[in-house]
């Protein structure tokens, strides 16, 4: 597959996940499609998730459900790079919202992405975890 293609597919899950429709957030994943994010990061911890490893299924509840029930307004998504090659992508983008509990968010993602059959097969999250823990929690210890 050639890099715009990919570069498509990657936009495609972005405006998916805007949709807050599971079905169609579903889509866009391969059926044995996964997520991996930092293990402890502070979104999972606020929302209860023990695990930094997401299915398909969980993908598409996590953004059509529990998404909006942490970052509750102001939502502000900013694509600040994105860049492919054959079937892998690397994405940047910096987040803004305000939290359920009056807080403000801002944090700097990158993510890899990896794609199959014009759909997303595996997607590694990398952030700024001490910065998304205090943003969400405070100056709390992250064990705590």
């Amino acid at each position: 597959m050639d890099t715009p293609d990919t570069q498509q597919i990657v936009k495609n899950a972005w405006k998916a996940f805007a949709s807050r429709d599971p079905e169609q957030i579903a889509a866009a994943f391969t059926e044995d499609a996964v997520w991996i994010a930092p293990p402890g990061n502070a979104t999972a911890k606020a929302l209860g998730h023990t695990g930094h490893l997401l299915d398909r299924k969980t993908i598409a509840h996590f953004m059509a459900h529990e998404f909006q029930t942490l970052f509750v307004s102001n939502v502000e998504l900013t694509f600040t790079g994105l860049v492919a090659e054959g079937s892998t992508a690397v994405l940047e983008h910096r987040l803004q919202a305000t939290l359920a509990n009056g807080r403000h968010y801002d944090n700097d993602y990158c993510f890899v992405i990896e794609t199959r059959d014009g759909r997303i097969h595996r997607m590694r999250e990398y952030m700024d975890t001490q910065r998304g823990f205090r943003c969400i929690f405070g100056e709390l210890s992250p064990a705590a």
